[in-house]
């Protein structure tokens, strides 16, 4: 890691280690976090009102419970860009209890880790929570997103 980079420690609560190597923290909002547990340099709060406002960079997809987010195409957009940052940042993942629209926005980073989509849901719940991703259309919603198609020259 290059001077300056802050990531998660694997074996820190809701940390989720990607094949790659990368760390993304899931978390349920309705649970406090502990007194000295670092900050995240980036949230993406899936929640279907706006969060309350946070000290660290942060982004809302409006995502209701036991739902899929509204914008698929900023949804995509922020997962892609969550994914990148987690090489070197602490990214975090959350939604009001951390299991279903946060596992499943975890279950699609796995997917652009390289994780097939038919695999990522049962990655997730291996290594994160074995509830994670609640419904059947967040479960089909992982499987249909596909990873980033190779640039070619």
């Amino acid at each position: 890691m290059a001077s300056g980079e802050v990531r998660w420690e694997e074996g820190q609560p809701g940390v989720l280690r990607l094949p790659s190597g990368r760390l993304v923290r899931g978390r349920g909002l309705r649970r406090p976090l502990d007194p000295g547990a670092p900050s995240p340099s980036l949230g993406v709060y899936l929640l279907g009102k706006r969060p309350p406002e946070v000290p660290w960079e942060s982004h809302w997809l409006r995502w209701r419970d036991f739902r899929l987010p509204s914008d698929r195409a900023a949804s995509r957009t922020r997962l892609v860009e969550a994914w990148e940052r987690a090489v070197a940042e602490r990214v975090e993942i959350a939604c009001g209890g951390g299991r279903g629209r946060t596992g499943t926005a975890l279950a699609c980073l796995a997917v652009l880790d390289g994780v097939p989509p038919g695999e990522a849901v049962a990655y997730v719940r291996a290594h994160y929570d074995r509830h994670a991703v609640e419904t059947p259309w967040q479960k089909r919603y992982v499987r249909h997103f596909a990873p980033p198609a190779p640039i070619t020259p």
